[in-house]
């Protein structure tokens, strides 16, 4: 009997002790029952749980167990239905109806879960094109609406223009595009999205583009016809306009004055849709993308072609311009030209008056992952080797490019407390001096179930590299101070799983915000200086006098609710579920059982939070910080 007693006693203080190093979560700290079947989950820019439901769309704002919005007057909402609007606190449900021309749609600011704007509610009955137009904070609207007090018979039919405050839903003005019961043997159609300046519209049309004041009023109207967009110079008095012909592969640009009068005698005609353009003080840079996967073998390479256009007449000042042999994967104007780097691997840089700055171009490995300044030079990361080159000759800093296996996850970061580049390849960790660009292996890793490293980040005590199911730290000498392993729940789980939004894609689309507001997206950063872009991006939303942009500055100013933490799906003793594991210690902090063989979650890592969709209509989110 007292041998059982004991037996009893030492099980009680081993569950005790287990208990003690791993909190088990499996009550949520907010529940919420969307009232439908769970179509699709997405996280916000916000931080703010998006579902897609058999009834409509659903808001979830972490806080109290209420839904932050349930929009339910279109019923079903597809994933197709919904349009994210970019690094911005707007999206768009559309739904089109059985009917030609039955479209409905909304505008739902998902920071605050208010409707802004729906076709319904401001009369619309058909909707051609709803633009949100940045910085302006404005929504363009063109279509149809139903007769109001006062207006012609036929008003109803007549196409009409309207644009909206997105801060506050109201209507800023409204017009027709051309005078109801006017006769006209041409058919107008707004084709694209309109230029907004100061009190002017300039709206492109199927025959032409035609510029308005705010009372409606036409100011110019001009033959060029199908623009899809336009950007103006910092003045305004520059517009520049474009279409792209899909059956020719190419893409025409014109050059306006506010006047809406011709300010180059001849269209300047690319190969390509543009994905890449800026107004220099040197002339117009742009990068065009040819691409023929698919065509016939007379159709030639898929590539980019990088052309600068003179301001003055839209000729090429480029008598030959500079070979890619591939896409331009970086993009970057630089005092005395320009530098870009191929997908398919090699980067150049050619002046503004087409002379090539290096002494020959630099042959690389395939997929540039970076390409960043350093106070050596520039330094280049691809799938195969690494350099540092004299950014004037193009010249190898180092001596021999550091050269490996074609690797499936390369990353890197900088050791400032030893002043060194780290690379990780694969297996391999590699440490590059950054003052005599000595390199040496620091350490080899071998992770468990069949991974490598994908990750590597400088700690207080030591350097961490990471993959999905494994962590191991090492100290300034390569030597391990402990390594952890949770196996995955098994192969088929992969499918479910849903991955919370990336630093790397957060910042990246920022910066792409940034351009929109006036910034220079094709600058190139500093690989020792963190933060850069998300500097552009809250430089961005304070620009814009909104209290959902405001939302969205103060989360990109803030610091990583989980940065001390990495989190693991496997399976635990009481089934898969989440573990928290201490990135400086390995200890695991906390456990989140979530039962499901195939659960579907996803982590916001900014804010700390799970969102586990518990059963068909409830999602459950943990508080990961605590």
């Amino acid at each position: 009997m007292k041998a059982i007693k004991k037996h009893i006693a030492l099980v009680v203080m081993l569950l005790l002790l287990i208990s003690a190093t791993a909190q088990k979560a499996e009550t949520p700290d907010y529940r919420y029952d969307v009232g439908a079947k769970i179509n699709d989950m997405t996280i916000a820019i916000s931080g703010n749980m998006i579902v897609a439901t058999n009834d409509g769309l659903v808001g979830i704002k972490p806080g109290s167990n209420d839904l932050l919005f349930n929009f339910t007057d279109y019923g079903r909402v597809k994933p197709e239905d919904i349009t994210n609007i970019p690094n911005s606190p707007y999206l768009i449900v559309k739904q089109v109806g059985a009917l030609i021309g039955n479209t409905k749609q909304a505008v739902i600011d998902h920071v605050t879960g208010q409707v802004i704007f729906s076709t319904e509610k401001n009369d619309w009955t058909h909707v051609g094109q709803a633009n949100v137009v940045m910085p302006q904070n404005k929504l363009f609207v063109s279509g149809t609406r139903k007769t109001g007090a006062g207006e012609k018979k036929g008003s109803n039919v007549a196409p009409r223009i309207a644009v909206y405050d997105l801060a506050t839903g109201n209507e800023d003005y409204s017009f027709f595009l051309l005078e109801p019961g006017k006769v006209s043997m041409k058919y107008f159609a707004v084709t694209g999205t309109p230029l907004m300046l100061e009190d002017k519209l300039f709206i492109p049309t199927s025959q032409g583009i035609i510029g308005k004041s705010k009372d409606g009023n036409t100011l110019w109207e001009n033959d060029l016809k199908n623009i899809q967009w336009m950007v103006s110079s910092e003045d305004g008095k520059d517009i520049y306009a474009f279409k792209t012909n899909d059956a020719k592969s190419k893409t025409s640009i014109y050059k306006i004055g506010s006047d809406g009068k011709d300010l180059w005698p001849d269209e300047a005609k690319v190969k390509g849709v543009i994905s890449n353009f800026e107004i220099l003080p040197q002339g117009i840079a742009v990068v065009s993308d040819k691409d023929t996967a698919g065509k016939s073998v007379l159709a030639g390479r898929s590539e980019s072609k990088i052309t600068l256009l003179s301001a003055q007449n839209g000729e090429d000042l480029w008598n030959k311009a500079p070979k890619t042999k591939g896409f331009v994967q970086h993009f970057y104007v630089m005092d005395d030209g320009i530098l870009f780097g191929v997908h398919s691997g090699g980067i150049n840089k050619v002046s503004f008056d087409g002379k090539p700055l290096f002494k020959k171009p630099l042959k690389t490995g395939e997929n540039i992952i970076t390409m960043a300044e350093t106070d050596n030079g520039l330094i280049y990361i691809t799938s195969e080797d690494a350099n540092i080159v004299n950014l004037e000759t193009g010249e190898q800093v180092w001596k021999k490019p550091l050269k490996y296996k074609k690797a499936d996850a390369v990353s890197s970061t900088f050791d400032e407390k030893n002043n060194r580049y780290l690379i990780s390849t694969d297996d391999e960790l590699l440490a590059i001096d950054a003052s005599t660009n000595e390199v040496t292996t620091l350490s080899k890793t071998k992770f468990e179930g069949k991974e490598d490293p994908n990750h590597v980040e400088v700690r207080n005590g030591g350097i961490l590299l990471t993959s999905s199911q494994n962590l191991r730290l090492i100290d300034w000498n390569g030597k391990g101070n402990w390594q952890e392993y949770y196996k995955a729940p098994g192969k088929s789980i992969a499918g479910s799983i849903i991955a919370g939004v990336s630093a790397v894609a957060s910042m990246a689309a920022a910066s792409a915000s940034a351009y929109q507001a006036g910034a220079n997206k094709n600058v190139l950063g500093n690989y020792n200086k963190q933060g850069y872009k998300a500097k552009l991006a809250q430089d961005m939303f304070a620009d814009i006098a909104s209290a959902s942009f405001a939302e969205l500055s103060k989360r990109f100013k803030a610091t990583s609710a989980t940065a001390d933490a990495q989190f693991i799906l496997t399976k635990l003793d009481d089934g898969t579920g989440l573990v928290k594991v201490n990135k400086d210690s390995g200890k695991v902090e906390k456990e989140i059982v979530l039962k499901d063989k195939k659960p579907e979650y996803q982590v916001d890592d900014q804010a700390g939070i799970l969102y586990y969709k518990a059963d068909s209509n409830s999602i459950y989110a943990y508080d990961l910080t605590k």
